[in-house]
């Protein structure tokens, strides 16, 4: 150990632990902040090519008219061709919350008009007043 130490003093480096577990322990003769500045820009690297997927939110009703309904696909459509995933929400009021078909067959209708561009995820999820569904971007292949 005290060999190892005087070693690394004389070169005018650091002695770094790199497998403590090991039987004998292993050390390593080192510049210790050069190390650290290699695995930082590292880390850096691998967090720019990294694809942040962001979820963009899309508020409906059932009685939504023909054109606001398109308008909302067209945005939707934006949204799905920049690789974001988008979450619509149907809100059922007064007496249309006793009839969710009205929001399910709606977003029968978006998944037609979307058909090209993404995919539904997973099966729409009624709950209470809102009816959620998420649409992901279609993967090339």
């Amino acid at each position: 150990m005290r060999e190892a130490i005087n070693a690394a003093k004389e070169r005018g480096l650091d002695l770094v632990l790199v497998a403590p577990n090991a039987d004998p322990p292993v050390c390593k003769i080192m510049d210790y902040g050069k190390y650290k500045y290699i695995q930082n820009k590292k880390a850096q690297e691998a967090k720019k090519k990294q694809k942040q997927i962001e979820v963009k939110e899309m508020k409906l009703r059932p009685s939504t008219d023909e054109h606001d309904f398109n308008f909302k696909v067209k945005n939707m459509i934006k949204f799905l061709q920049k690789e974001n995933k988008v979450k619509v929400n149907i809100f059922l009021r007064g007496r249309e919350i006793q009839n969710p078909q009205l929001a399910l067959n709606m977003i029968d209708k978006l998944k037609e008009a979307l058909a090209d561009y993404g995919v539904l995820e997973n099966k729409p999820k009624v709950e209470g007043r809102i009816v959620h569904a998420i649409f992901a971007p279609k993967r090339e292949k």
